[in-house]
């Protein structure tokens, strides 16, 4: 196991889960007590996007992970410049799975 220092806890990270996992897709549900977050790999020529890890949050830590992702977005964007945004987008804000490379 390894150990990382990330905001002062010493984080325990087995080899397995440090090689992570790529996704394209994130498909987010939730209920009354928790936000169900699949993080999903779609490749042209595949019918059905693959779940490649499921996350399950409290909403309370949904909120957390909200800010600190939105805060990790603006610091990236400062060092690196603006993310590019798709331009194709349906009606209701999402990407065609086309745009994603799904056949």
């Amino acid at each position: 196991m390894n150990d990382q220092k990330n905001n002062g806890l010493n984080l325990d990270i087995t080899p397995d889960i440090a090689e992570g996992s790529y996704s394209n897709l994130a498909i987010i549900t939730h209920s009354p007590a928790e936000f169900v977050i699949d993080f999903a790999q779609t490749l042209p020529g595949t019918k059905n996007p693959t779940v490649r890890s499921r996350v399950i949050l409290a909403p309370m830590h949904a909120k957390r992970l909200l800010a600190a992702l939105a805060e990790n977005v603006n610091r990236y964007e400062k060092q690196f410049g603006p993310i590019q945004e798709p331009t194709d987008t349906k009606s209701d804000g999402t990407v065609p799975y086309d745009i994603l490379g799904k056949a």
